[in-house]
């Protein structure tokens, strides 16, 4: 019962984007065959809940310089056991920026993506099936750098080369340029 709103979601993006279907078929048959696909302790991969954070103009969007990737990355993180993957996403956002005021864009996915996560000492390589949702920051802008991150940065949305040639991060920048 908890997977059926996130599979409910997967099915409705893989109706949108069919260009997408191979990693959506991919990430919809990990949540159906594993019970446990929103905690940590699935040591081959869980769900995460990430976030395309943009500011009130739409212009910039909000990247991490993630401490143990050491890339500029999206927002987001574990959704430590939680199957509302938005509000994980959500609270990922609070932690890492302290942002709180968020307009949820659109109840749909945004984005989906699989990416192995290298080994770290206790824990082995595995991967995050992580789901993003878009998101506006209301009223005040101002982030905090948390001790997850190098630093924070508004980034402009076409200039988004500059700071990643990350395939995930450009094809938000392009589905974002192209609503």
């Amino acid at each position: 019962m908890h997977r059926e709103n996130l599979l409910k979601q997967l099915n409705k993006y893989r109706s949108q984007w069919s260009e997408e279907s191979e990693v959506v078929e991919r990430l919809i048959r990990f949540v159906e065959t594993n019970v446990d696909c929103f905690k940590r302790s699935l040591l081959s991969g869980h769900v995460t809940g990430s976030a395309w954070v943009v500011d009130s103009s739409g212009e910039n969007v909000l990247l991490t310089h993630h401490k143990k990737l050491n890339r500029w990355l999206q927002l987001g993180g574990h959704t430590d056991g939680e199957s509302d993957v938005m509000k994980s996403a959500l609270r990922e956002v609070e932690e890492e920026s302290g942002l709180s005021d968020m307009e949820v864009l659109n109840e749909n996915i945004f984005d989906i993506d699989i990416h192995a996560i290298p080994e770290r000492s206790l824990e082995p390589e595995h991967f995050h099936y992580d789901v993003r949702y878009a998101l506006r920051v209301r009223g005040d802008e101002t982030y905090t750098v948390s001790d997850e991150s190098h630093d924070l940065s508004w980034v402009p949305i076409g200039s988004m080369e500059e700071y990643s040639r990350e395939e995930s991060l450009l094809r938000m920048a392009r589905k974002w340029q192209n609503r």
